[in-house]
């Protein structure tokens, strides 16, 4: 097979949640432990770092791959979902997997995992760790999936897990109530192994608590007064933040979007118990953390080339300024709505589209009403017709106009736009993806 049959095989054939949805989906671990037993139990010769959450996996994932890099490690990064191709999702210092490696895979295994029909994102984890054995990392930071306790990258046994933070997605598989889907989440703590912990309130903190209770282990709050790194932040041009910190002094950071704050102060407090463990005792001097302060700022500000970190407020385009992000739930667009509407521009035009499983009314609400709106729809079988999005923006006082794809909506917007307006493409991760593909 070409590369390009070996993806169509494993988007096609096996059961996909990006482009199935609920069909897509598979609980337990059963094919997971059966493919670890085939190949070897990879994962057991290196370190790992676990990352779940429901917003900011992917940031926190690359901004602790691209230190450990930086720092001199040989690191793998396990990140879902991919926005052009399927090799985004495994990577060794950055280097997206060989398509040869690929298509050996599938071709050499298929007999093995055919007869229990593995799900597209099983089948990808298990070749993820075999690479990363395969590549002889010495670390790899891994992202789950959707949730957790039966996510199939949950057989790793980290020297850190960090849970980003909790709110309202995949209900449907999770649980209706944060505290449900903070027990989800919180499966991925493991015995004697310590967890940061982004982001908590009254309703997930106990979850956290008492399931570090259980296993023995520290349970960090990366948002608690005595753990908090990140003390102000400071823009310093439309890509740029200056972030000023407890222990590390001032550190520059590449992503600009307004959300990342939280995300650099979670990594920052797990760069700290990195550090305690001893994984980055090359860069330790007698000045203690703040020695790392080049190392960090190094590794912030070139996130996106150490490890092809993209769609996060990325800027695209200037003149009009042009900017995606993947935000695609609830509690992302309260990040982005607000810095939709601090963004300085004569006229905002905002490329929208978004999937059927998404709180697209709470969504629209949030959505600023002094713009032009251009809505569409992703080529991806769970997205919504614009048509559907259009009267429910209109039903908001929210107006614009309709394109059945992505490419035709940037193409308007471009030819409306004028110098010095803003144009922003999101509501989706496929949004996102078919701009990157067909746009720029």
């Amino acid at each position: 097979m070409t590369y390009r049959e070996t993806t169509e095989y494993l988007f096609n054939q096996l059961p996909m949640f990006e482009r199935n949805g609920a069909k897509g989906y598979k609980s337990g671990l059963d094919n997971t432990l059966s493919l670890d037993v085939h190949f070897g139990h990879p994962h057991c010769s290196y370190k790992t770092i676990h990352v779940a959450g429901t917003n900011g996996k992917g940031s926190c994932s690359s901004l602790i791959a691209a230190l450990l890099q930086t720092a001199g490690y040989k690191v793998g990064l396990y990140t879902s979902p991919h926005l052009v191709d399927f090799r985004e999702r495994i990577r060794v210092n950055g280097r997206m997997v060989s398509e040869q490696y690929v298509i050996d895979f599938v071709e050499k295994e298929r007999q093995f995992f055919e007869p229990m029909r593995p799900s597209f994102f099983e089948l990808t984890t298990a070749m993820a760790f075999k690479y990363f054995e395969d590549m002889k990392v010495d670390i790899a930071v891994i992202e789950t999936g959707l949730g957790g306790r039966l996510d199939c990258t949950n057989i790793i046994n980290p020297i850190l897990s960090i849970i980003t933070n909790i709110s309202f997605d995949h209900t449907q598989f999770l649980g209706n109530t944060l505290a449900k889907i903070a027990a989800e989440k919180a499966g991925i703590i493991k015995d004697d192994t310590p967890v940061v912990i982004g982001n908590a309130n009254e309703e997930t903190k106990p979850v956290f608590l008492r399931k570090a209770l259980e296993t023995h282990s520290e349970a960090i709050f990366a948002q608690d007064d005595n753990n908090k790194e990140v003390l102000r932040v400071q823009p310093l041009d439309n890509t740029t933040l200056l972030y000023i910190t407890r222990s590390f002094g001032e550190i520059k950071c590449a992503l600009s979007g307004s959300y990342q704050v939280e995300n650099v102060n979670t990594v920052l407090v797990a760069v700290k118990n990195i550090m305690k463990q001893g994984y980055l005792s090359e860069c330790v001097t007698e000045n203690g953390c703040k020695c790392m302060r080049n190392e960090l700022s190094e590794a912030f500000m070139n996130v996106t080339k150490l490890t092809g970190l993209r769609g996060r407020w990325q800027t695209v385009k200037t003149a009009p300024n042009v900017v995606c992000d993947t935000g695609h739930n609830l509690a992302g667009w309260q990040f982005i709505s607000r810095q939709l509407a601090a963004t300085k521009c004569k006229q905002r035009h905002i490329i929208f589209g978004m999937v059927d499983d998404k709180d697209i009314d709470s969504v629209i609400k949030l959505l600023p009403k002094n713009a032009l709106y251009y809505f569409t729809e992703a080529d991806n079988h769970r997205a919504l017709p614009w048509i559907t999005i259009q009267e429910k923006a209109v039903a908001n006082g929210l107006y614009g106009g309709g394109y059945p794809s992505v490419k035709e909506a940037f193409t308007a917007a471009i030819k409306a736009a004028a110098h010095d307006d803003f144009i922003f493409v999101g509501g989706s991760s496929y949004v996102v993806a078919d701009f990157l593909k067909d746009c720029i």
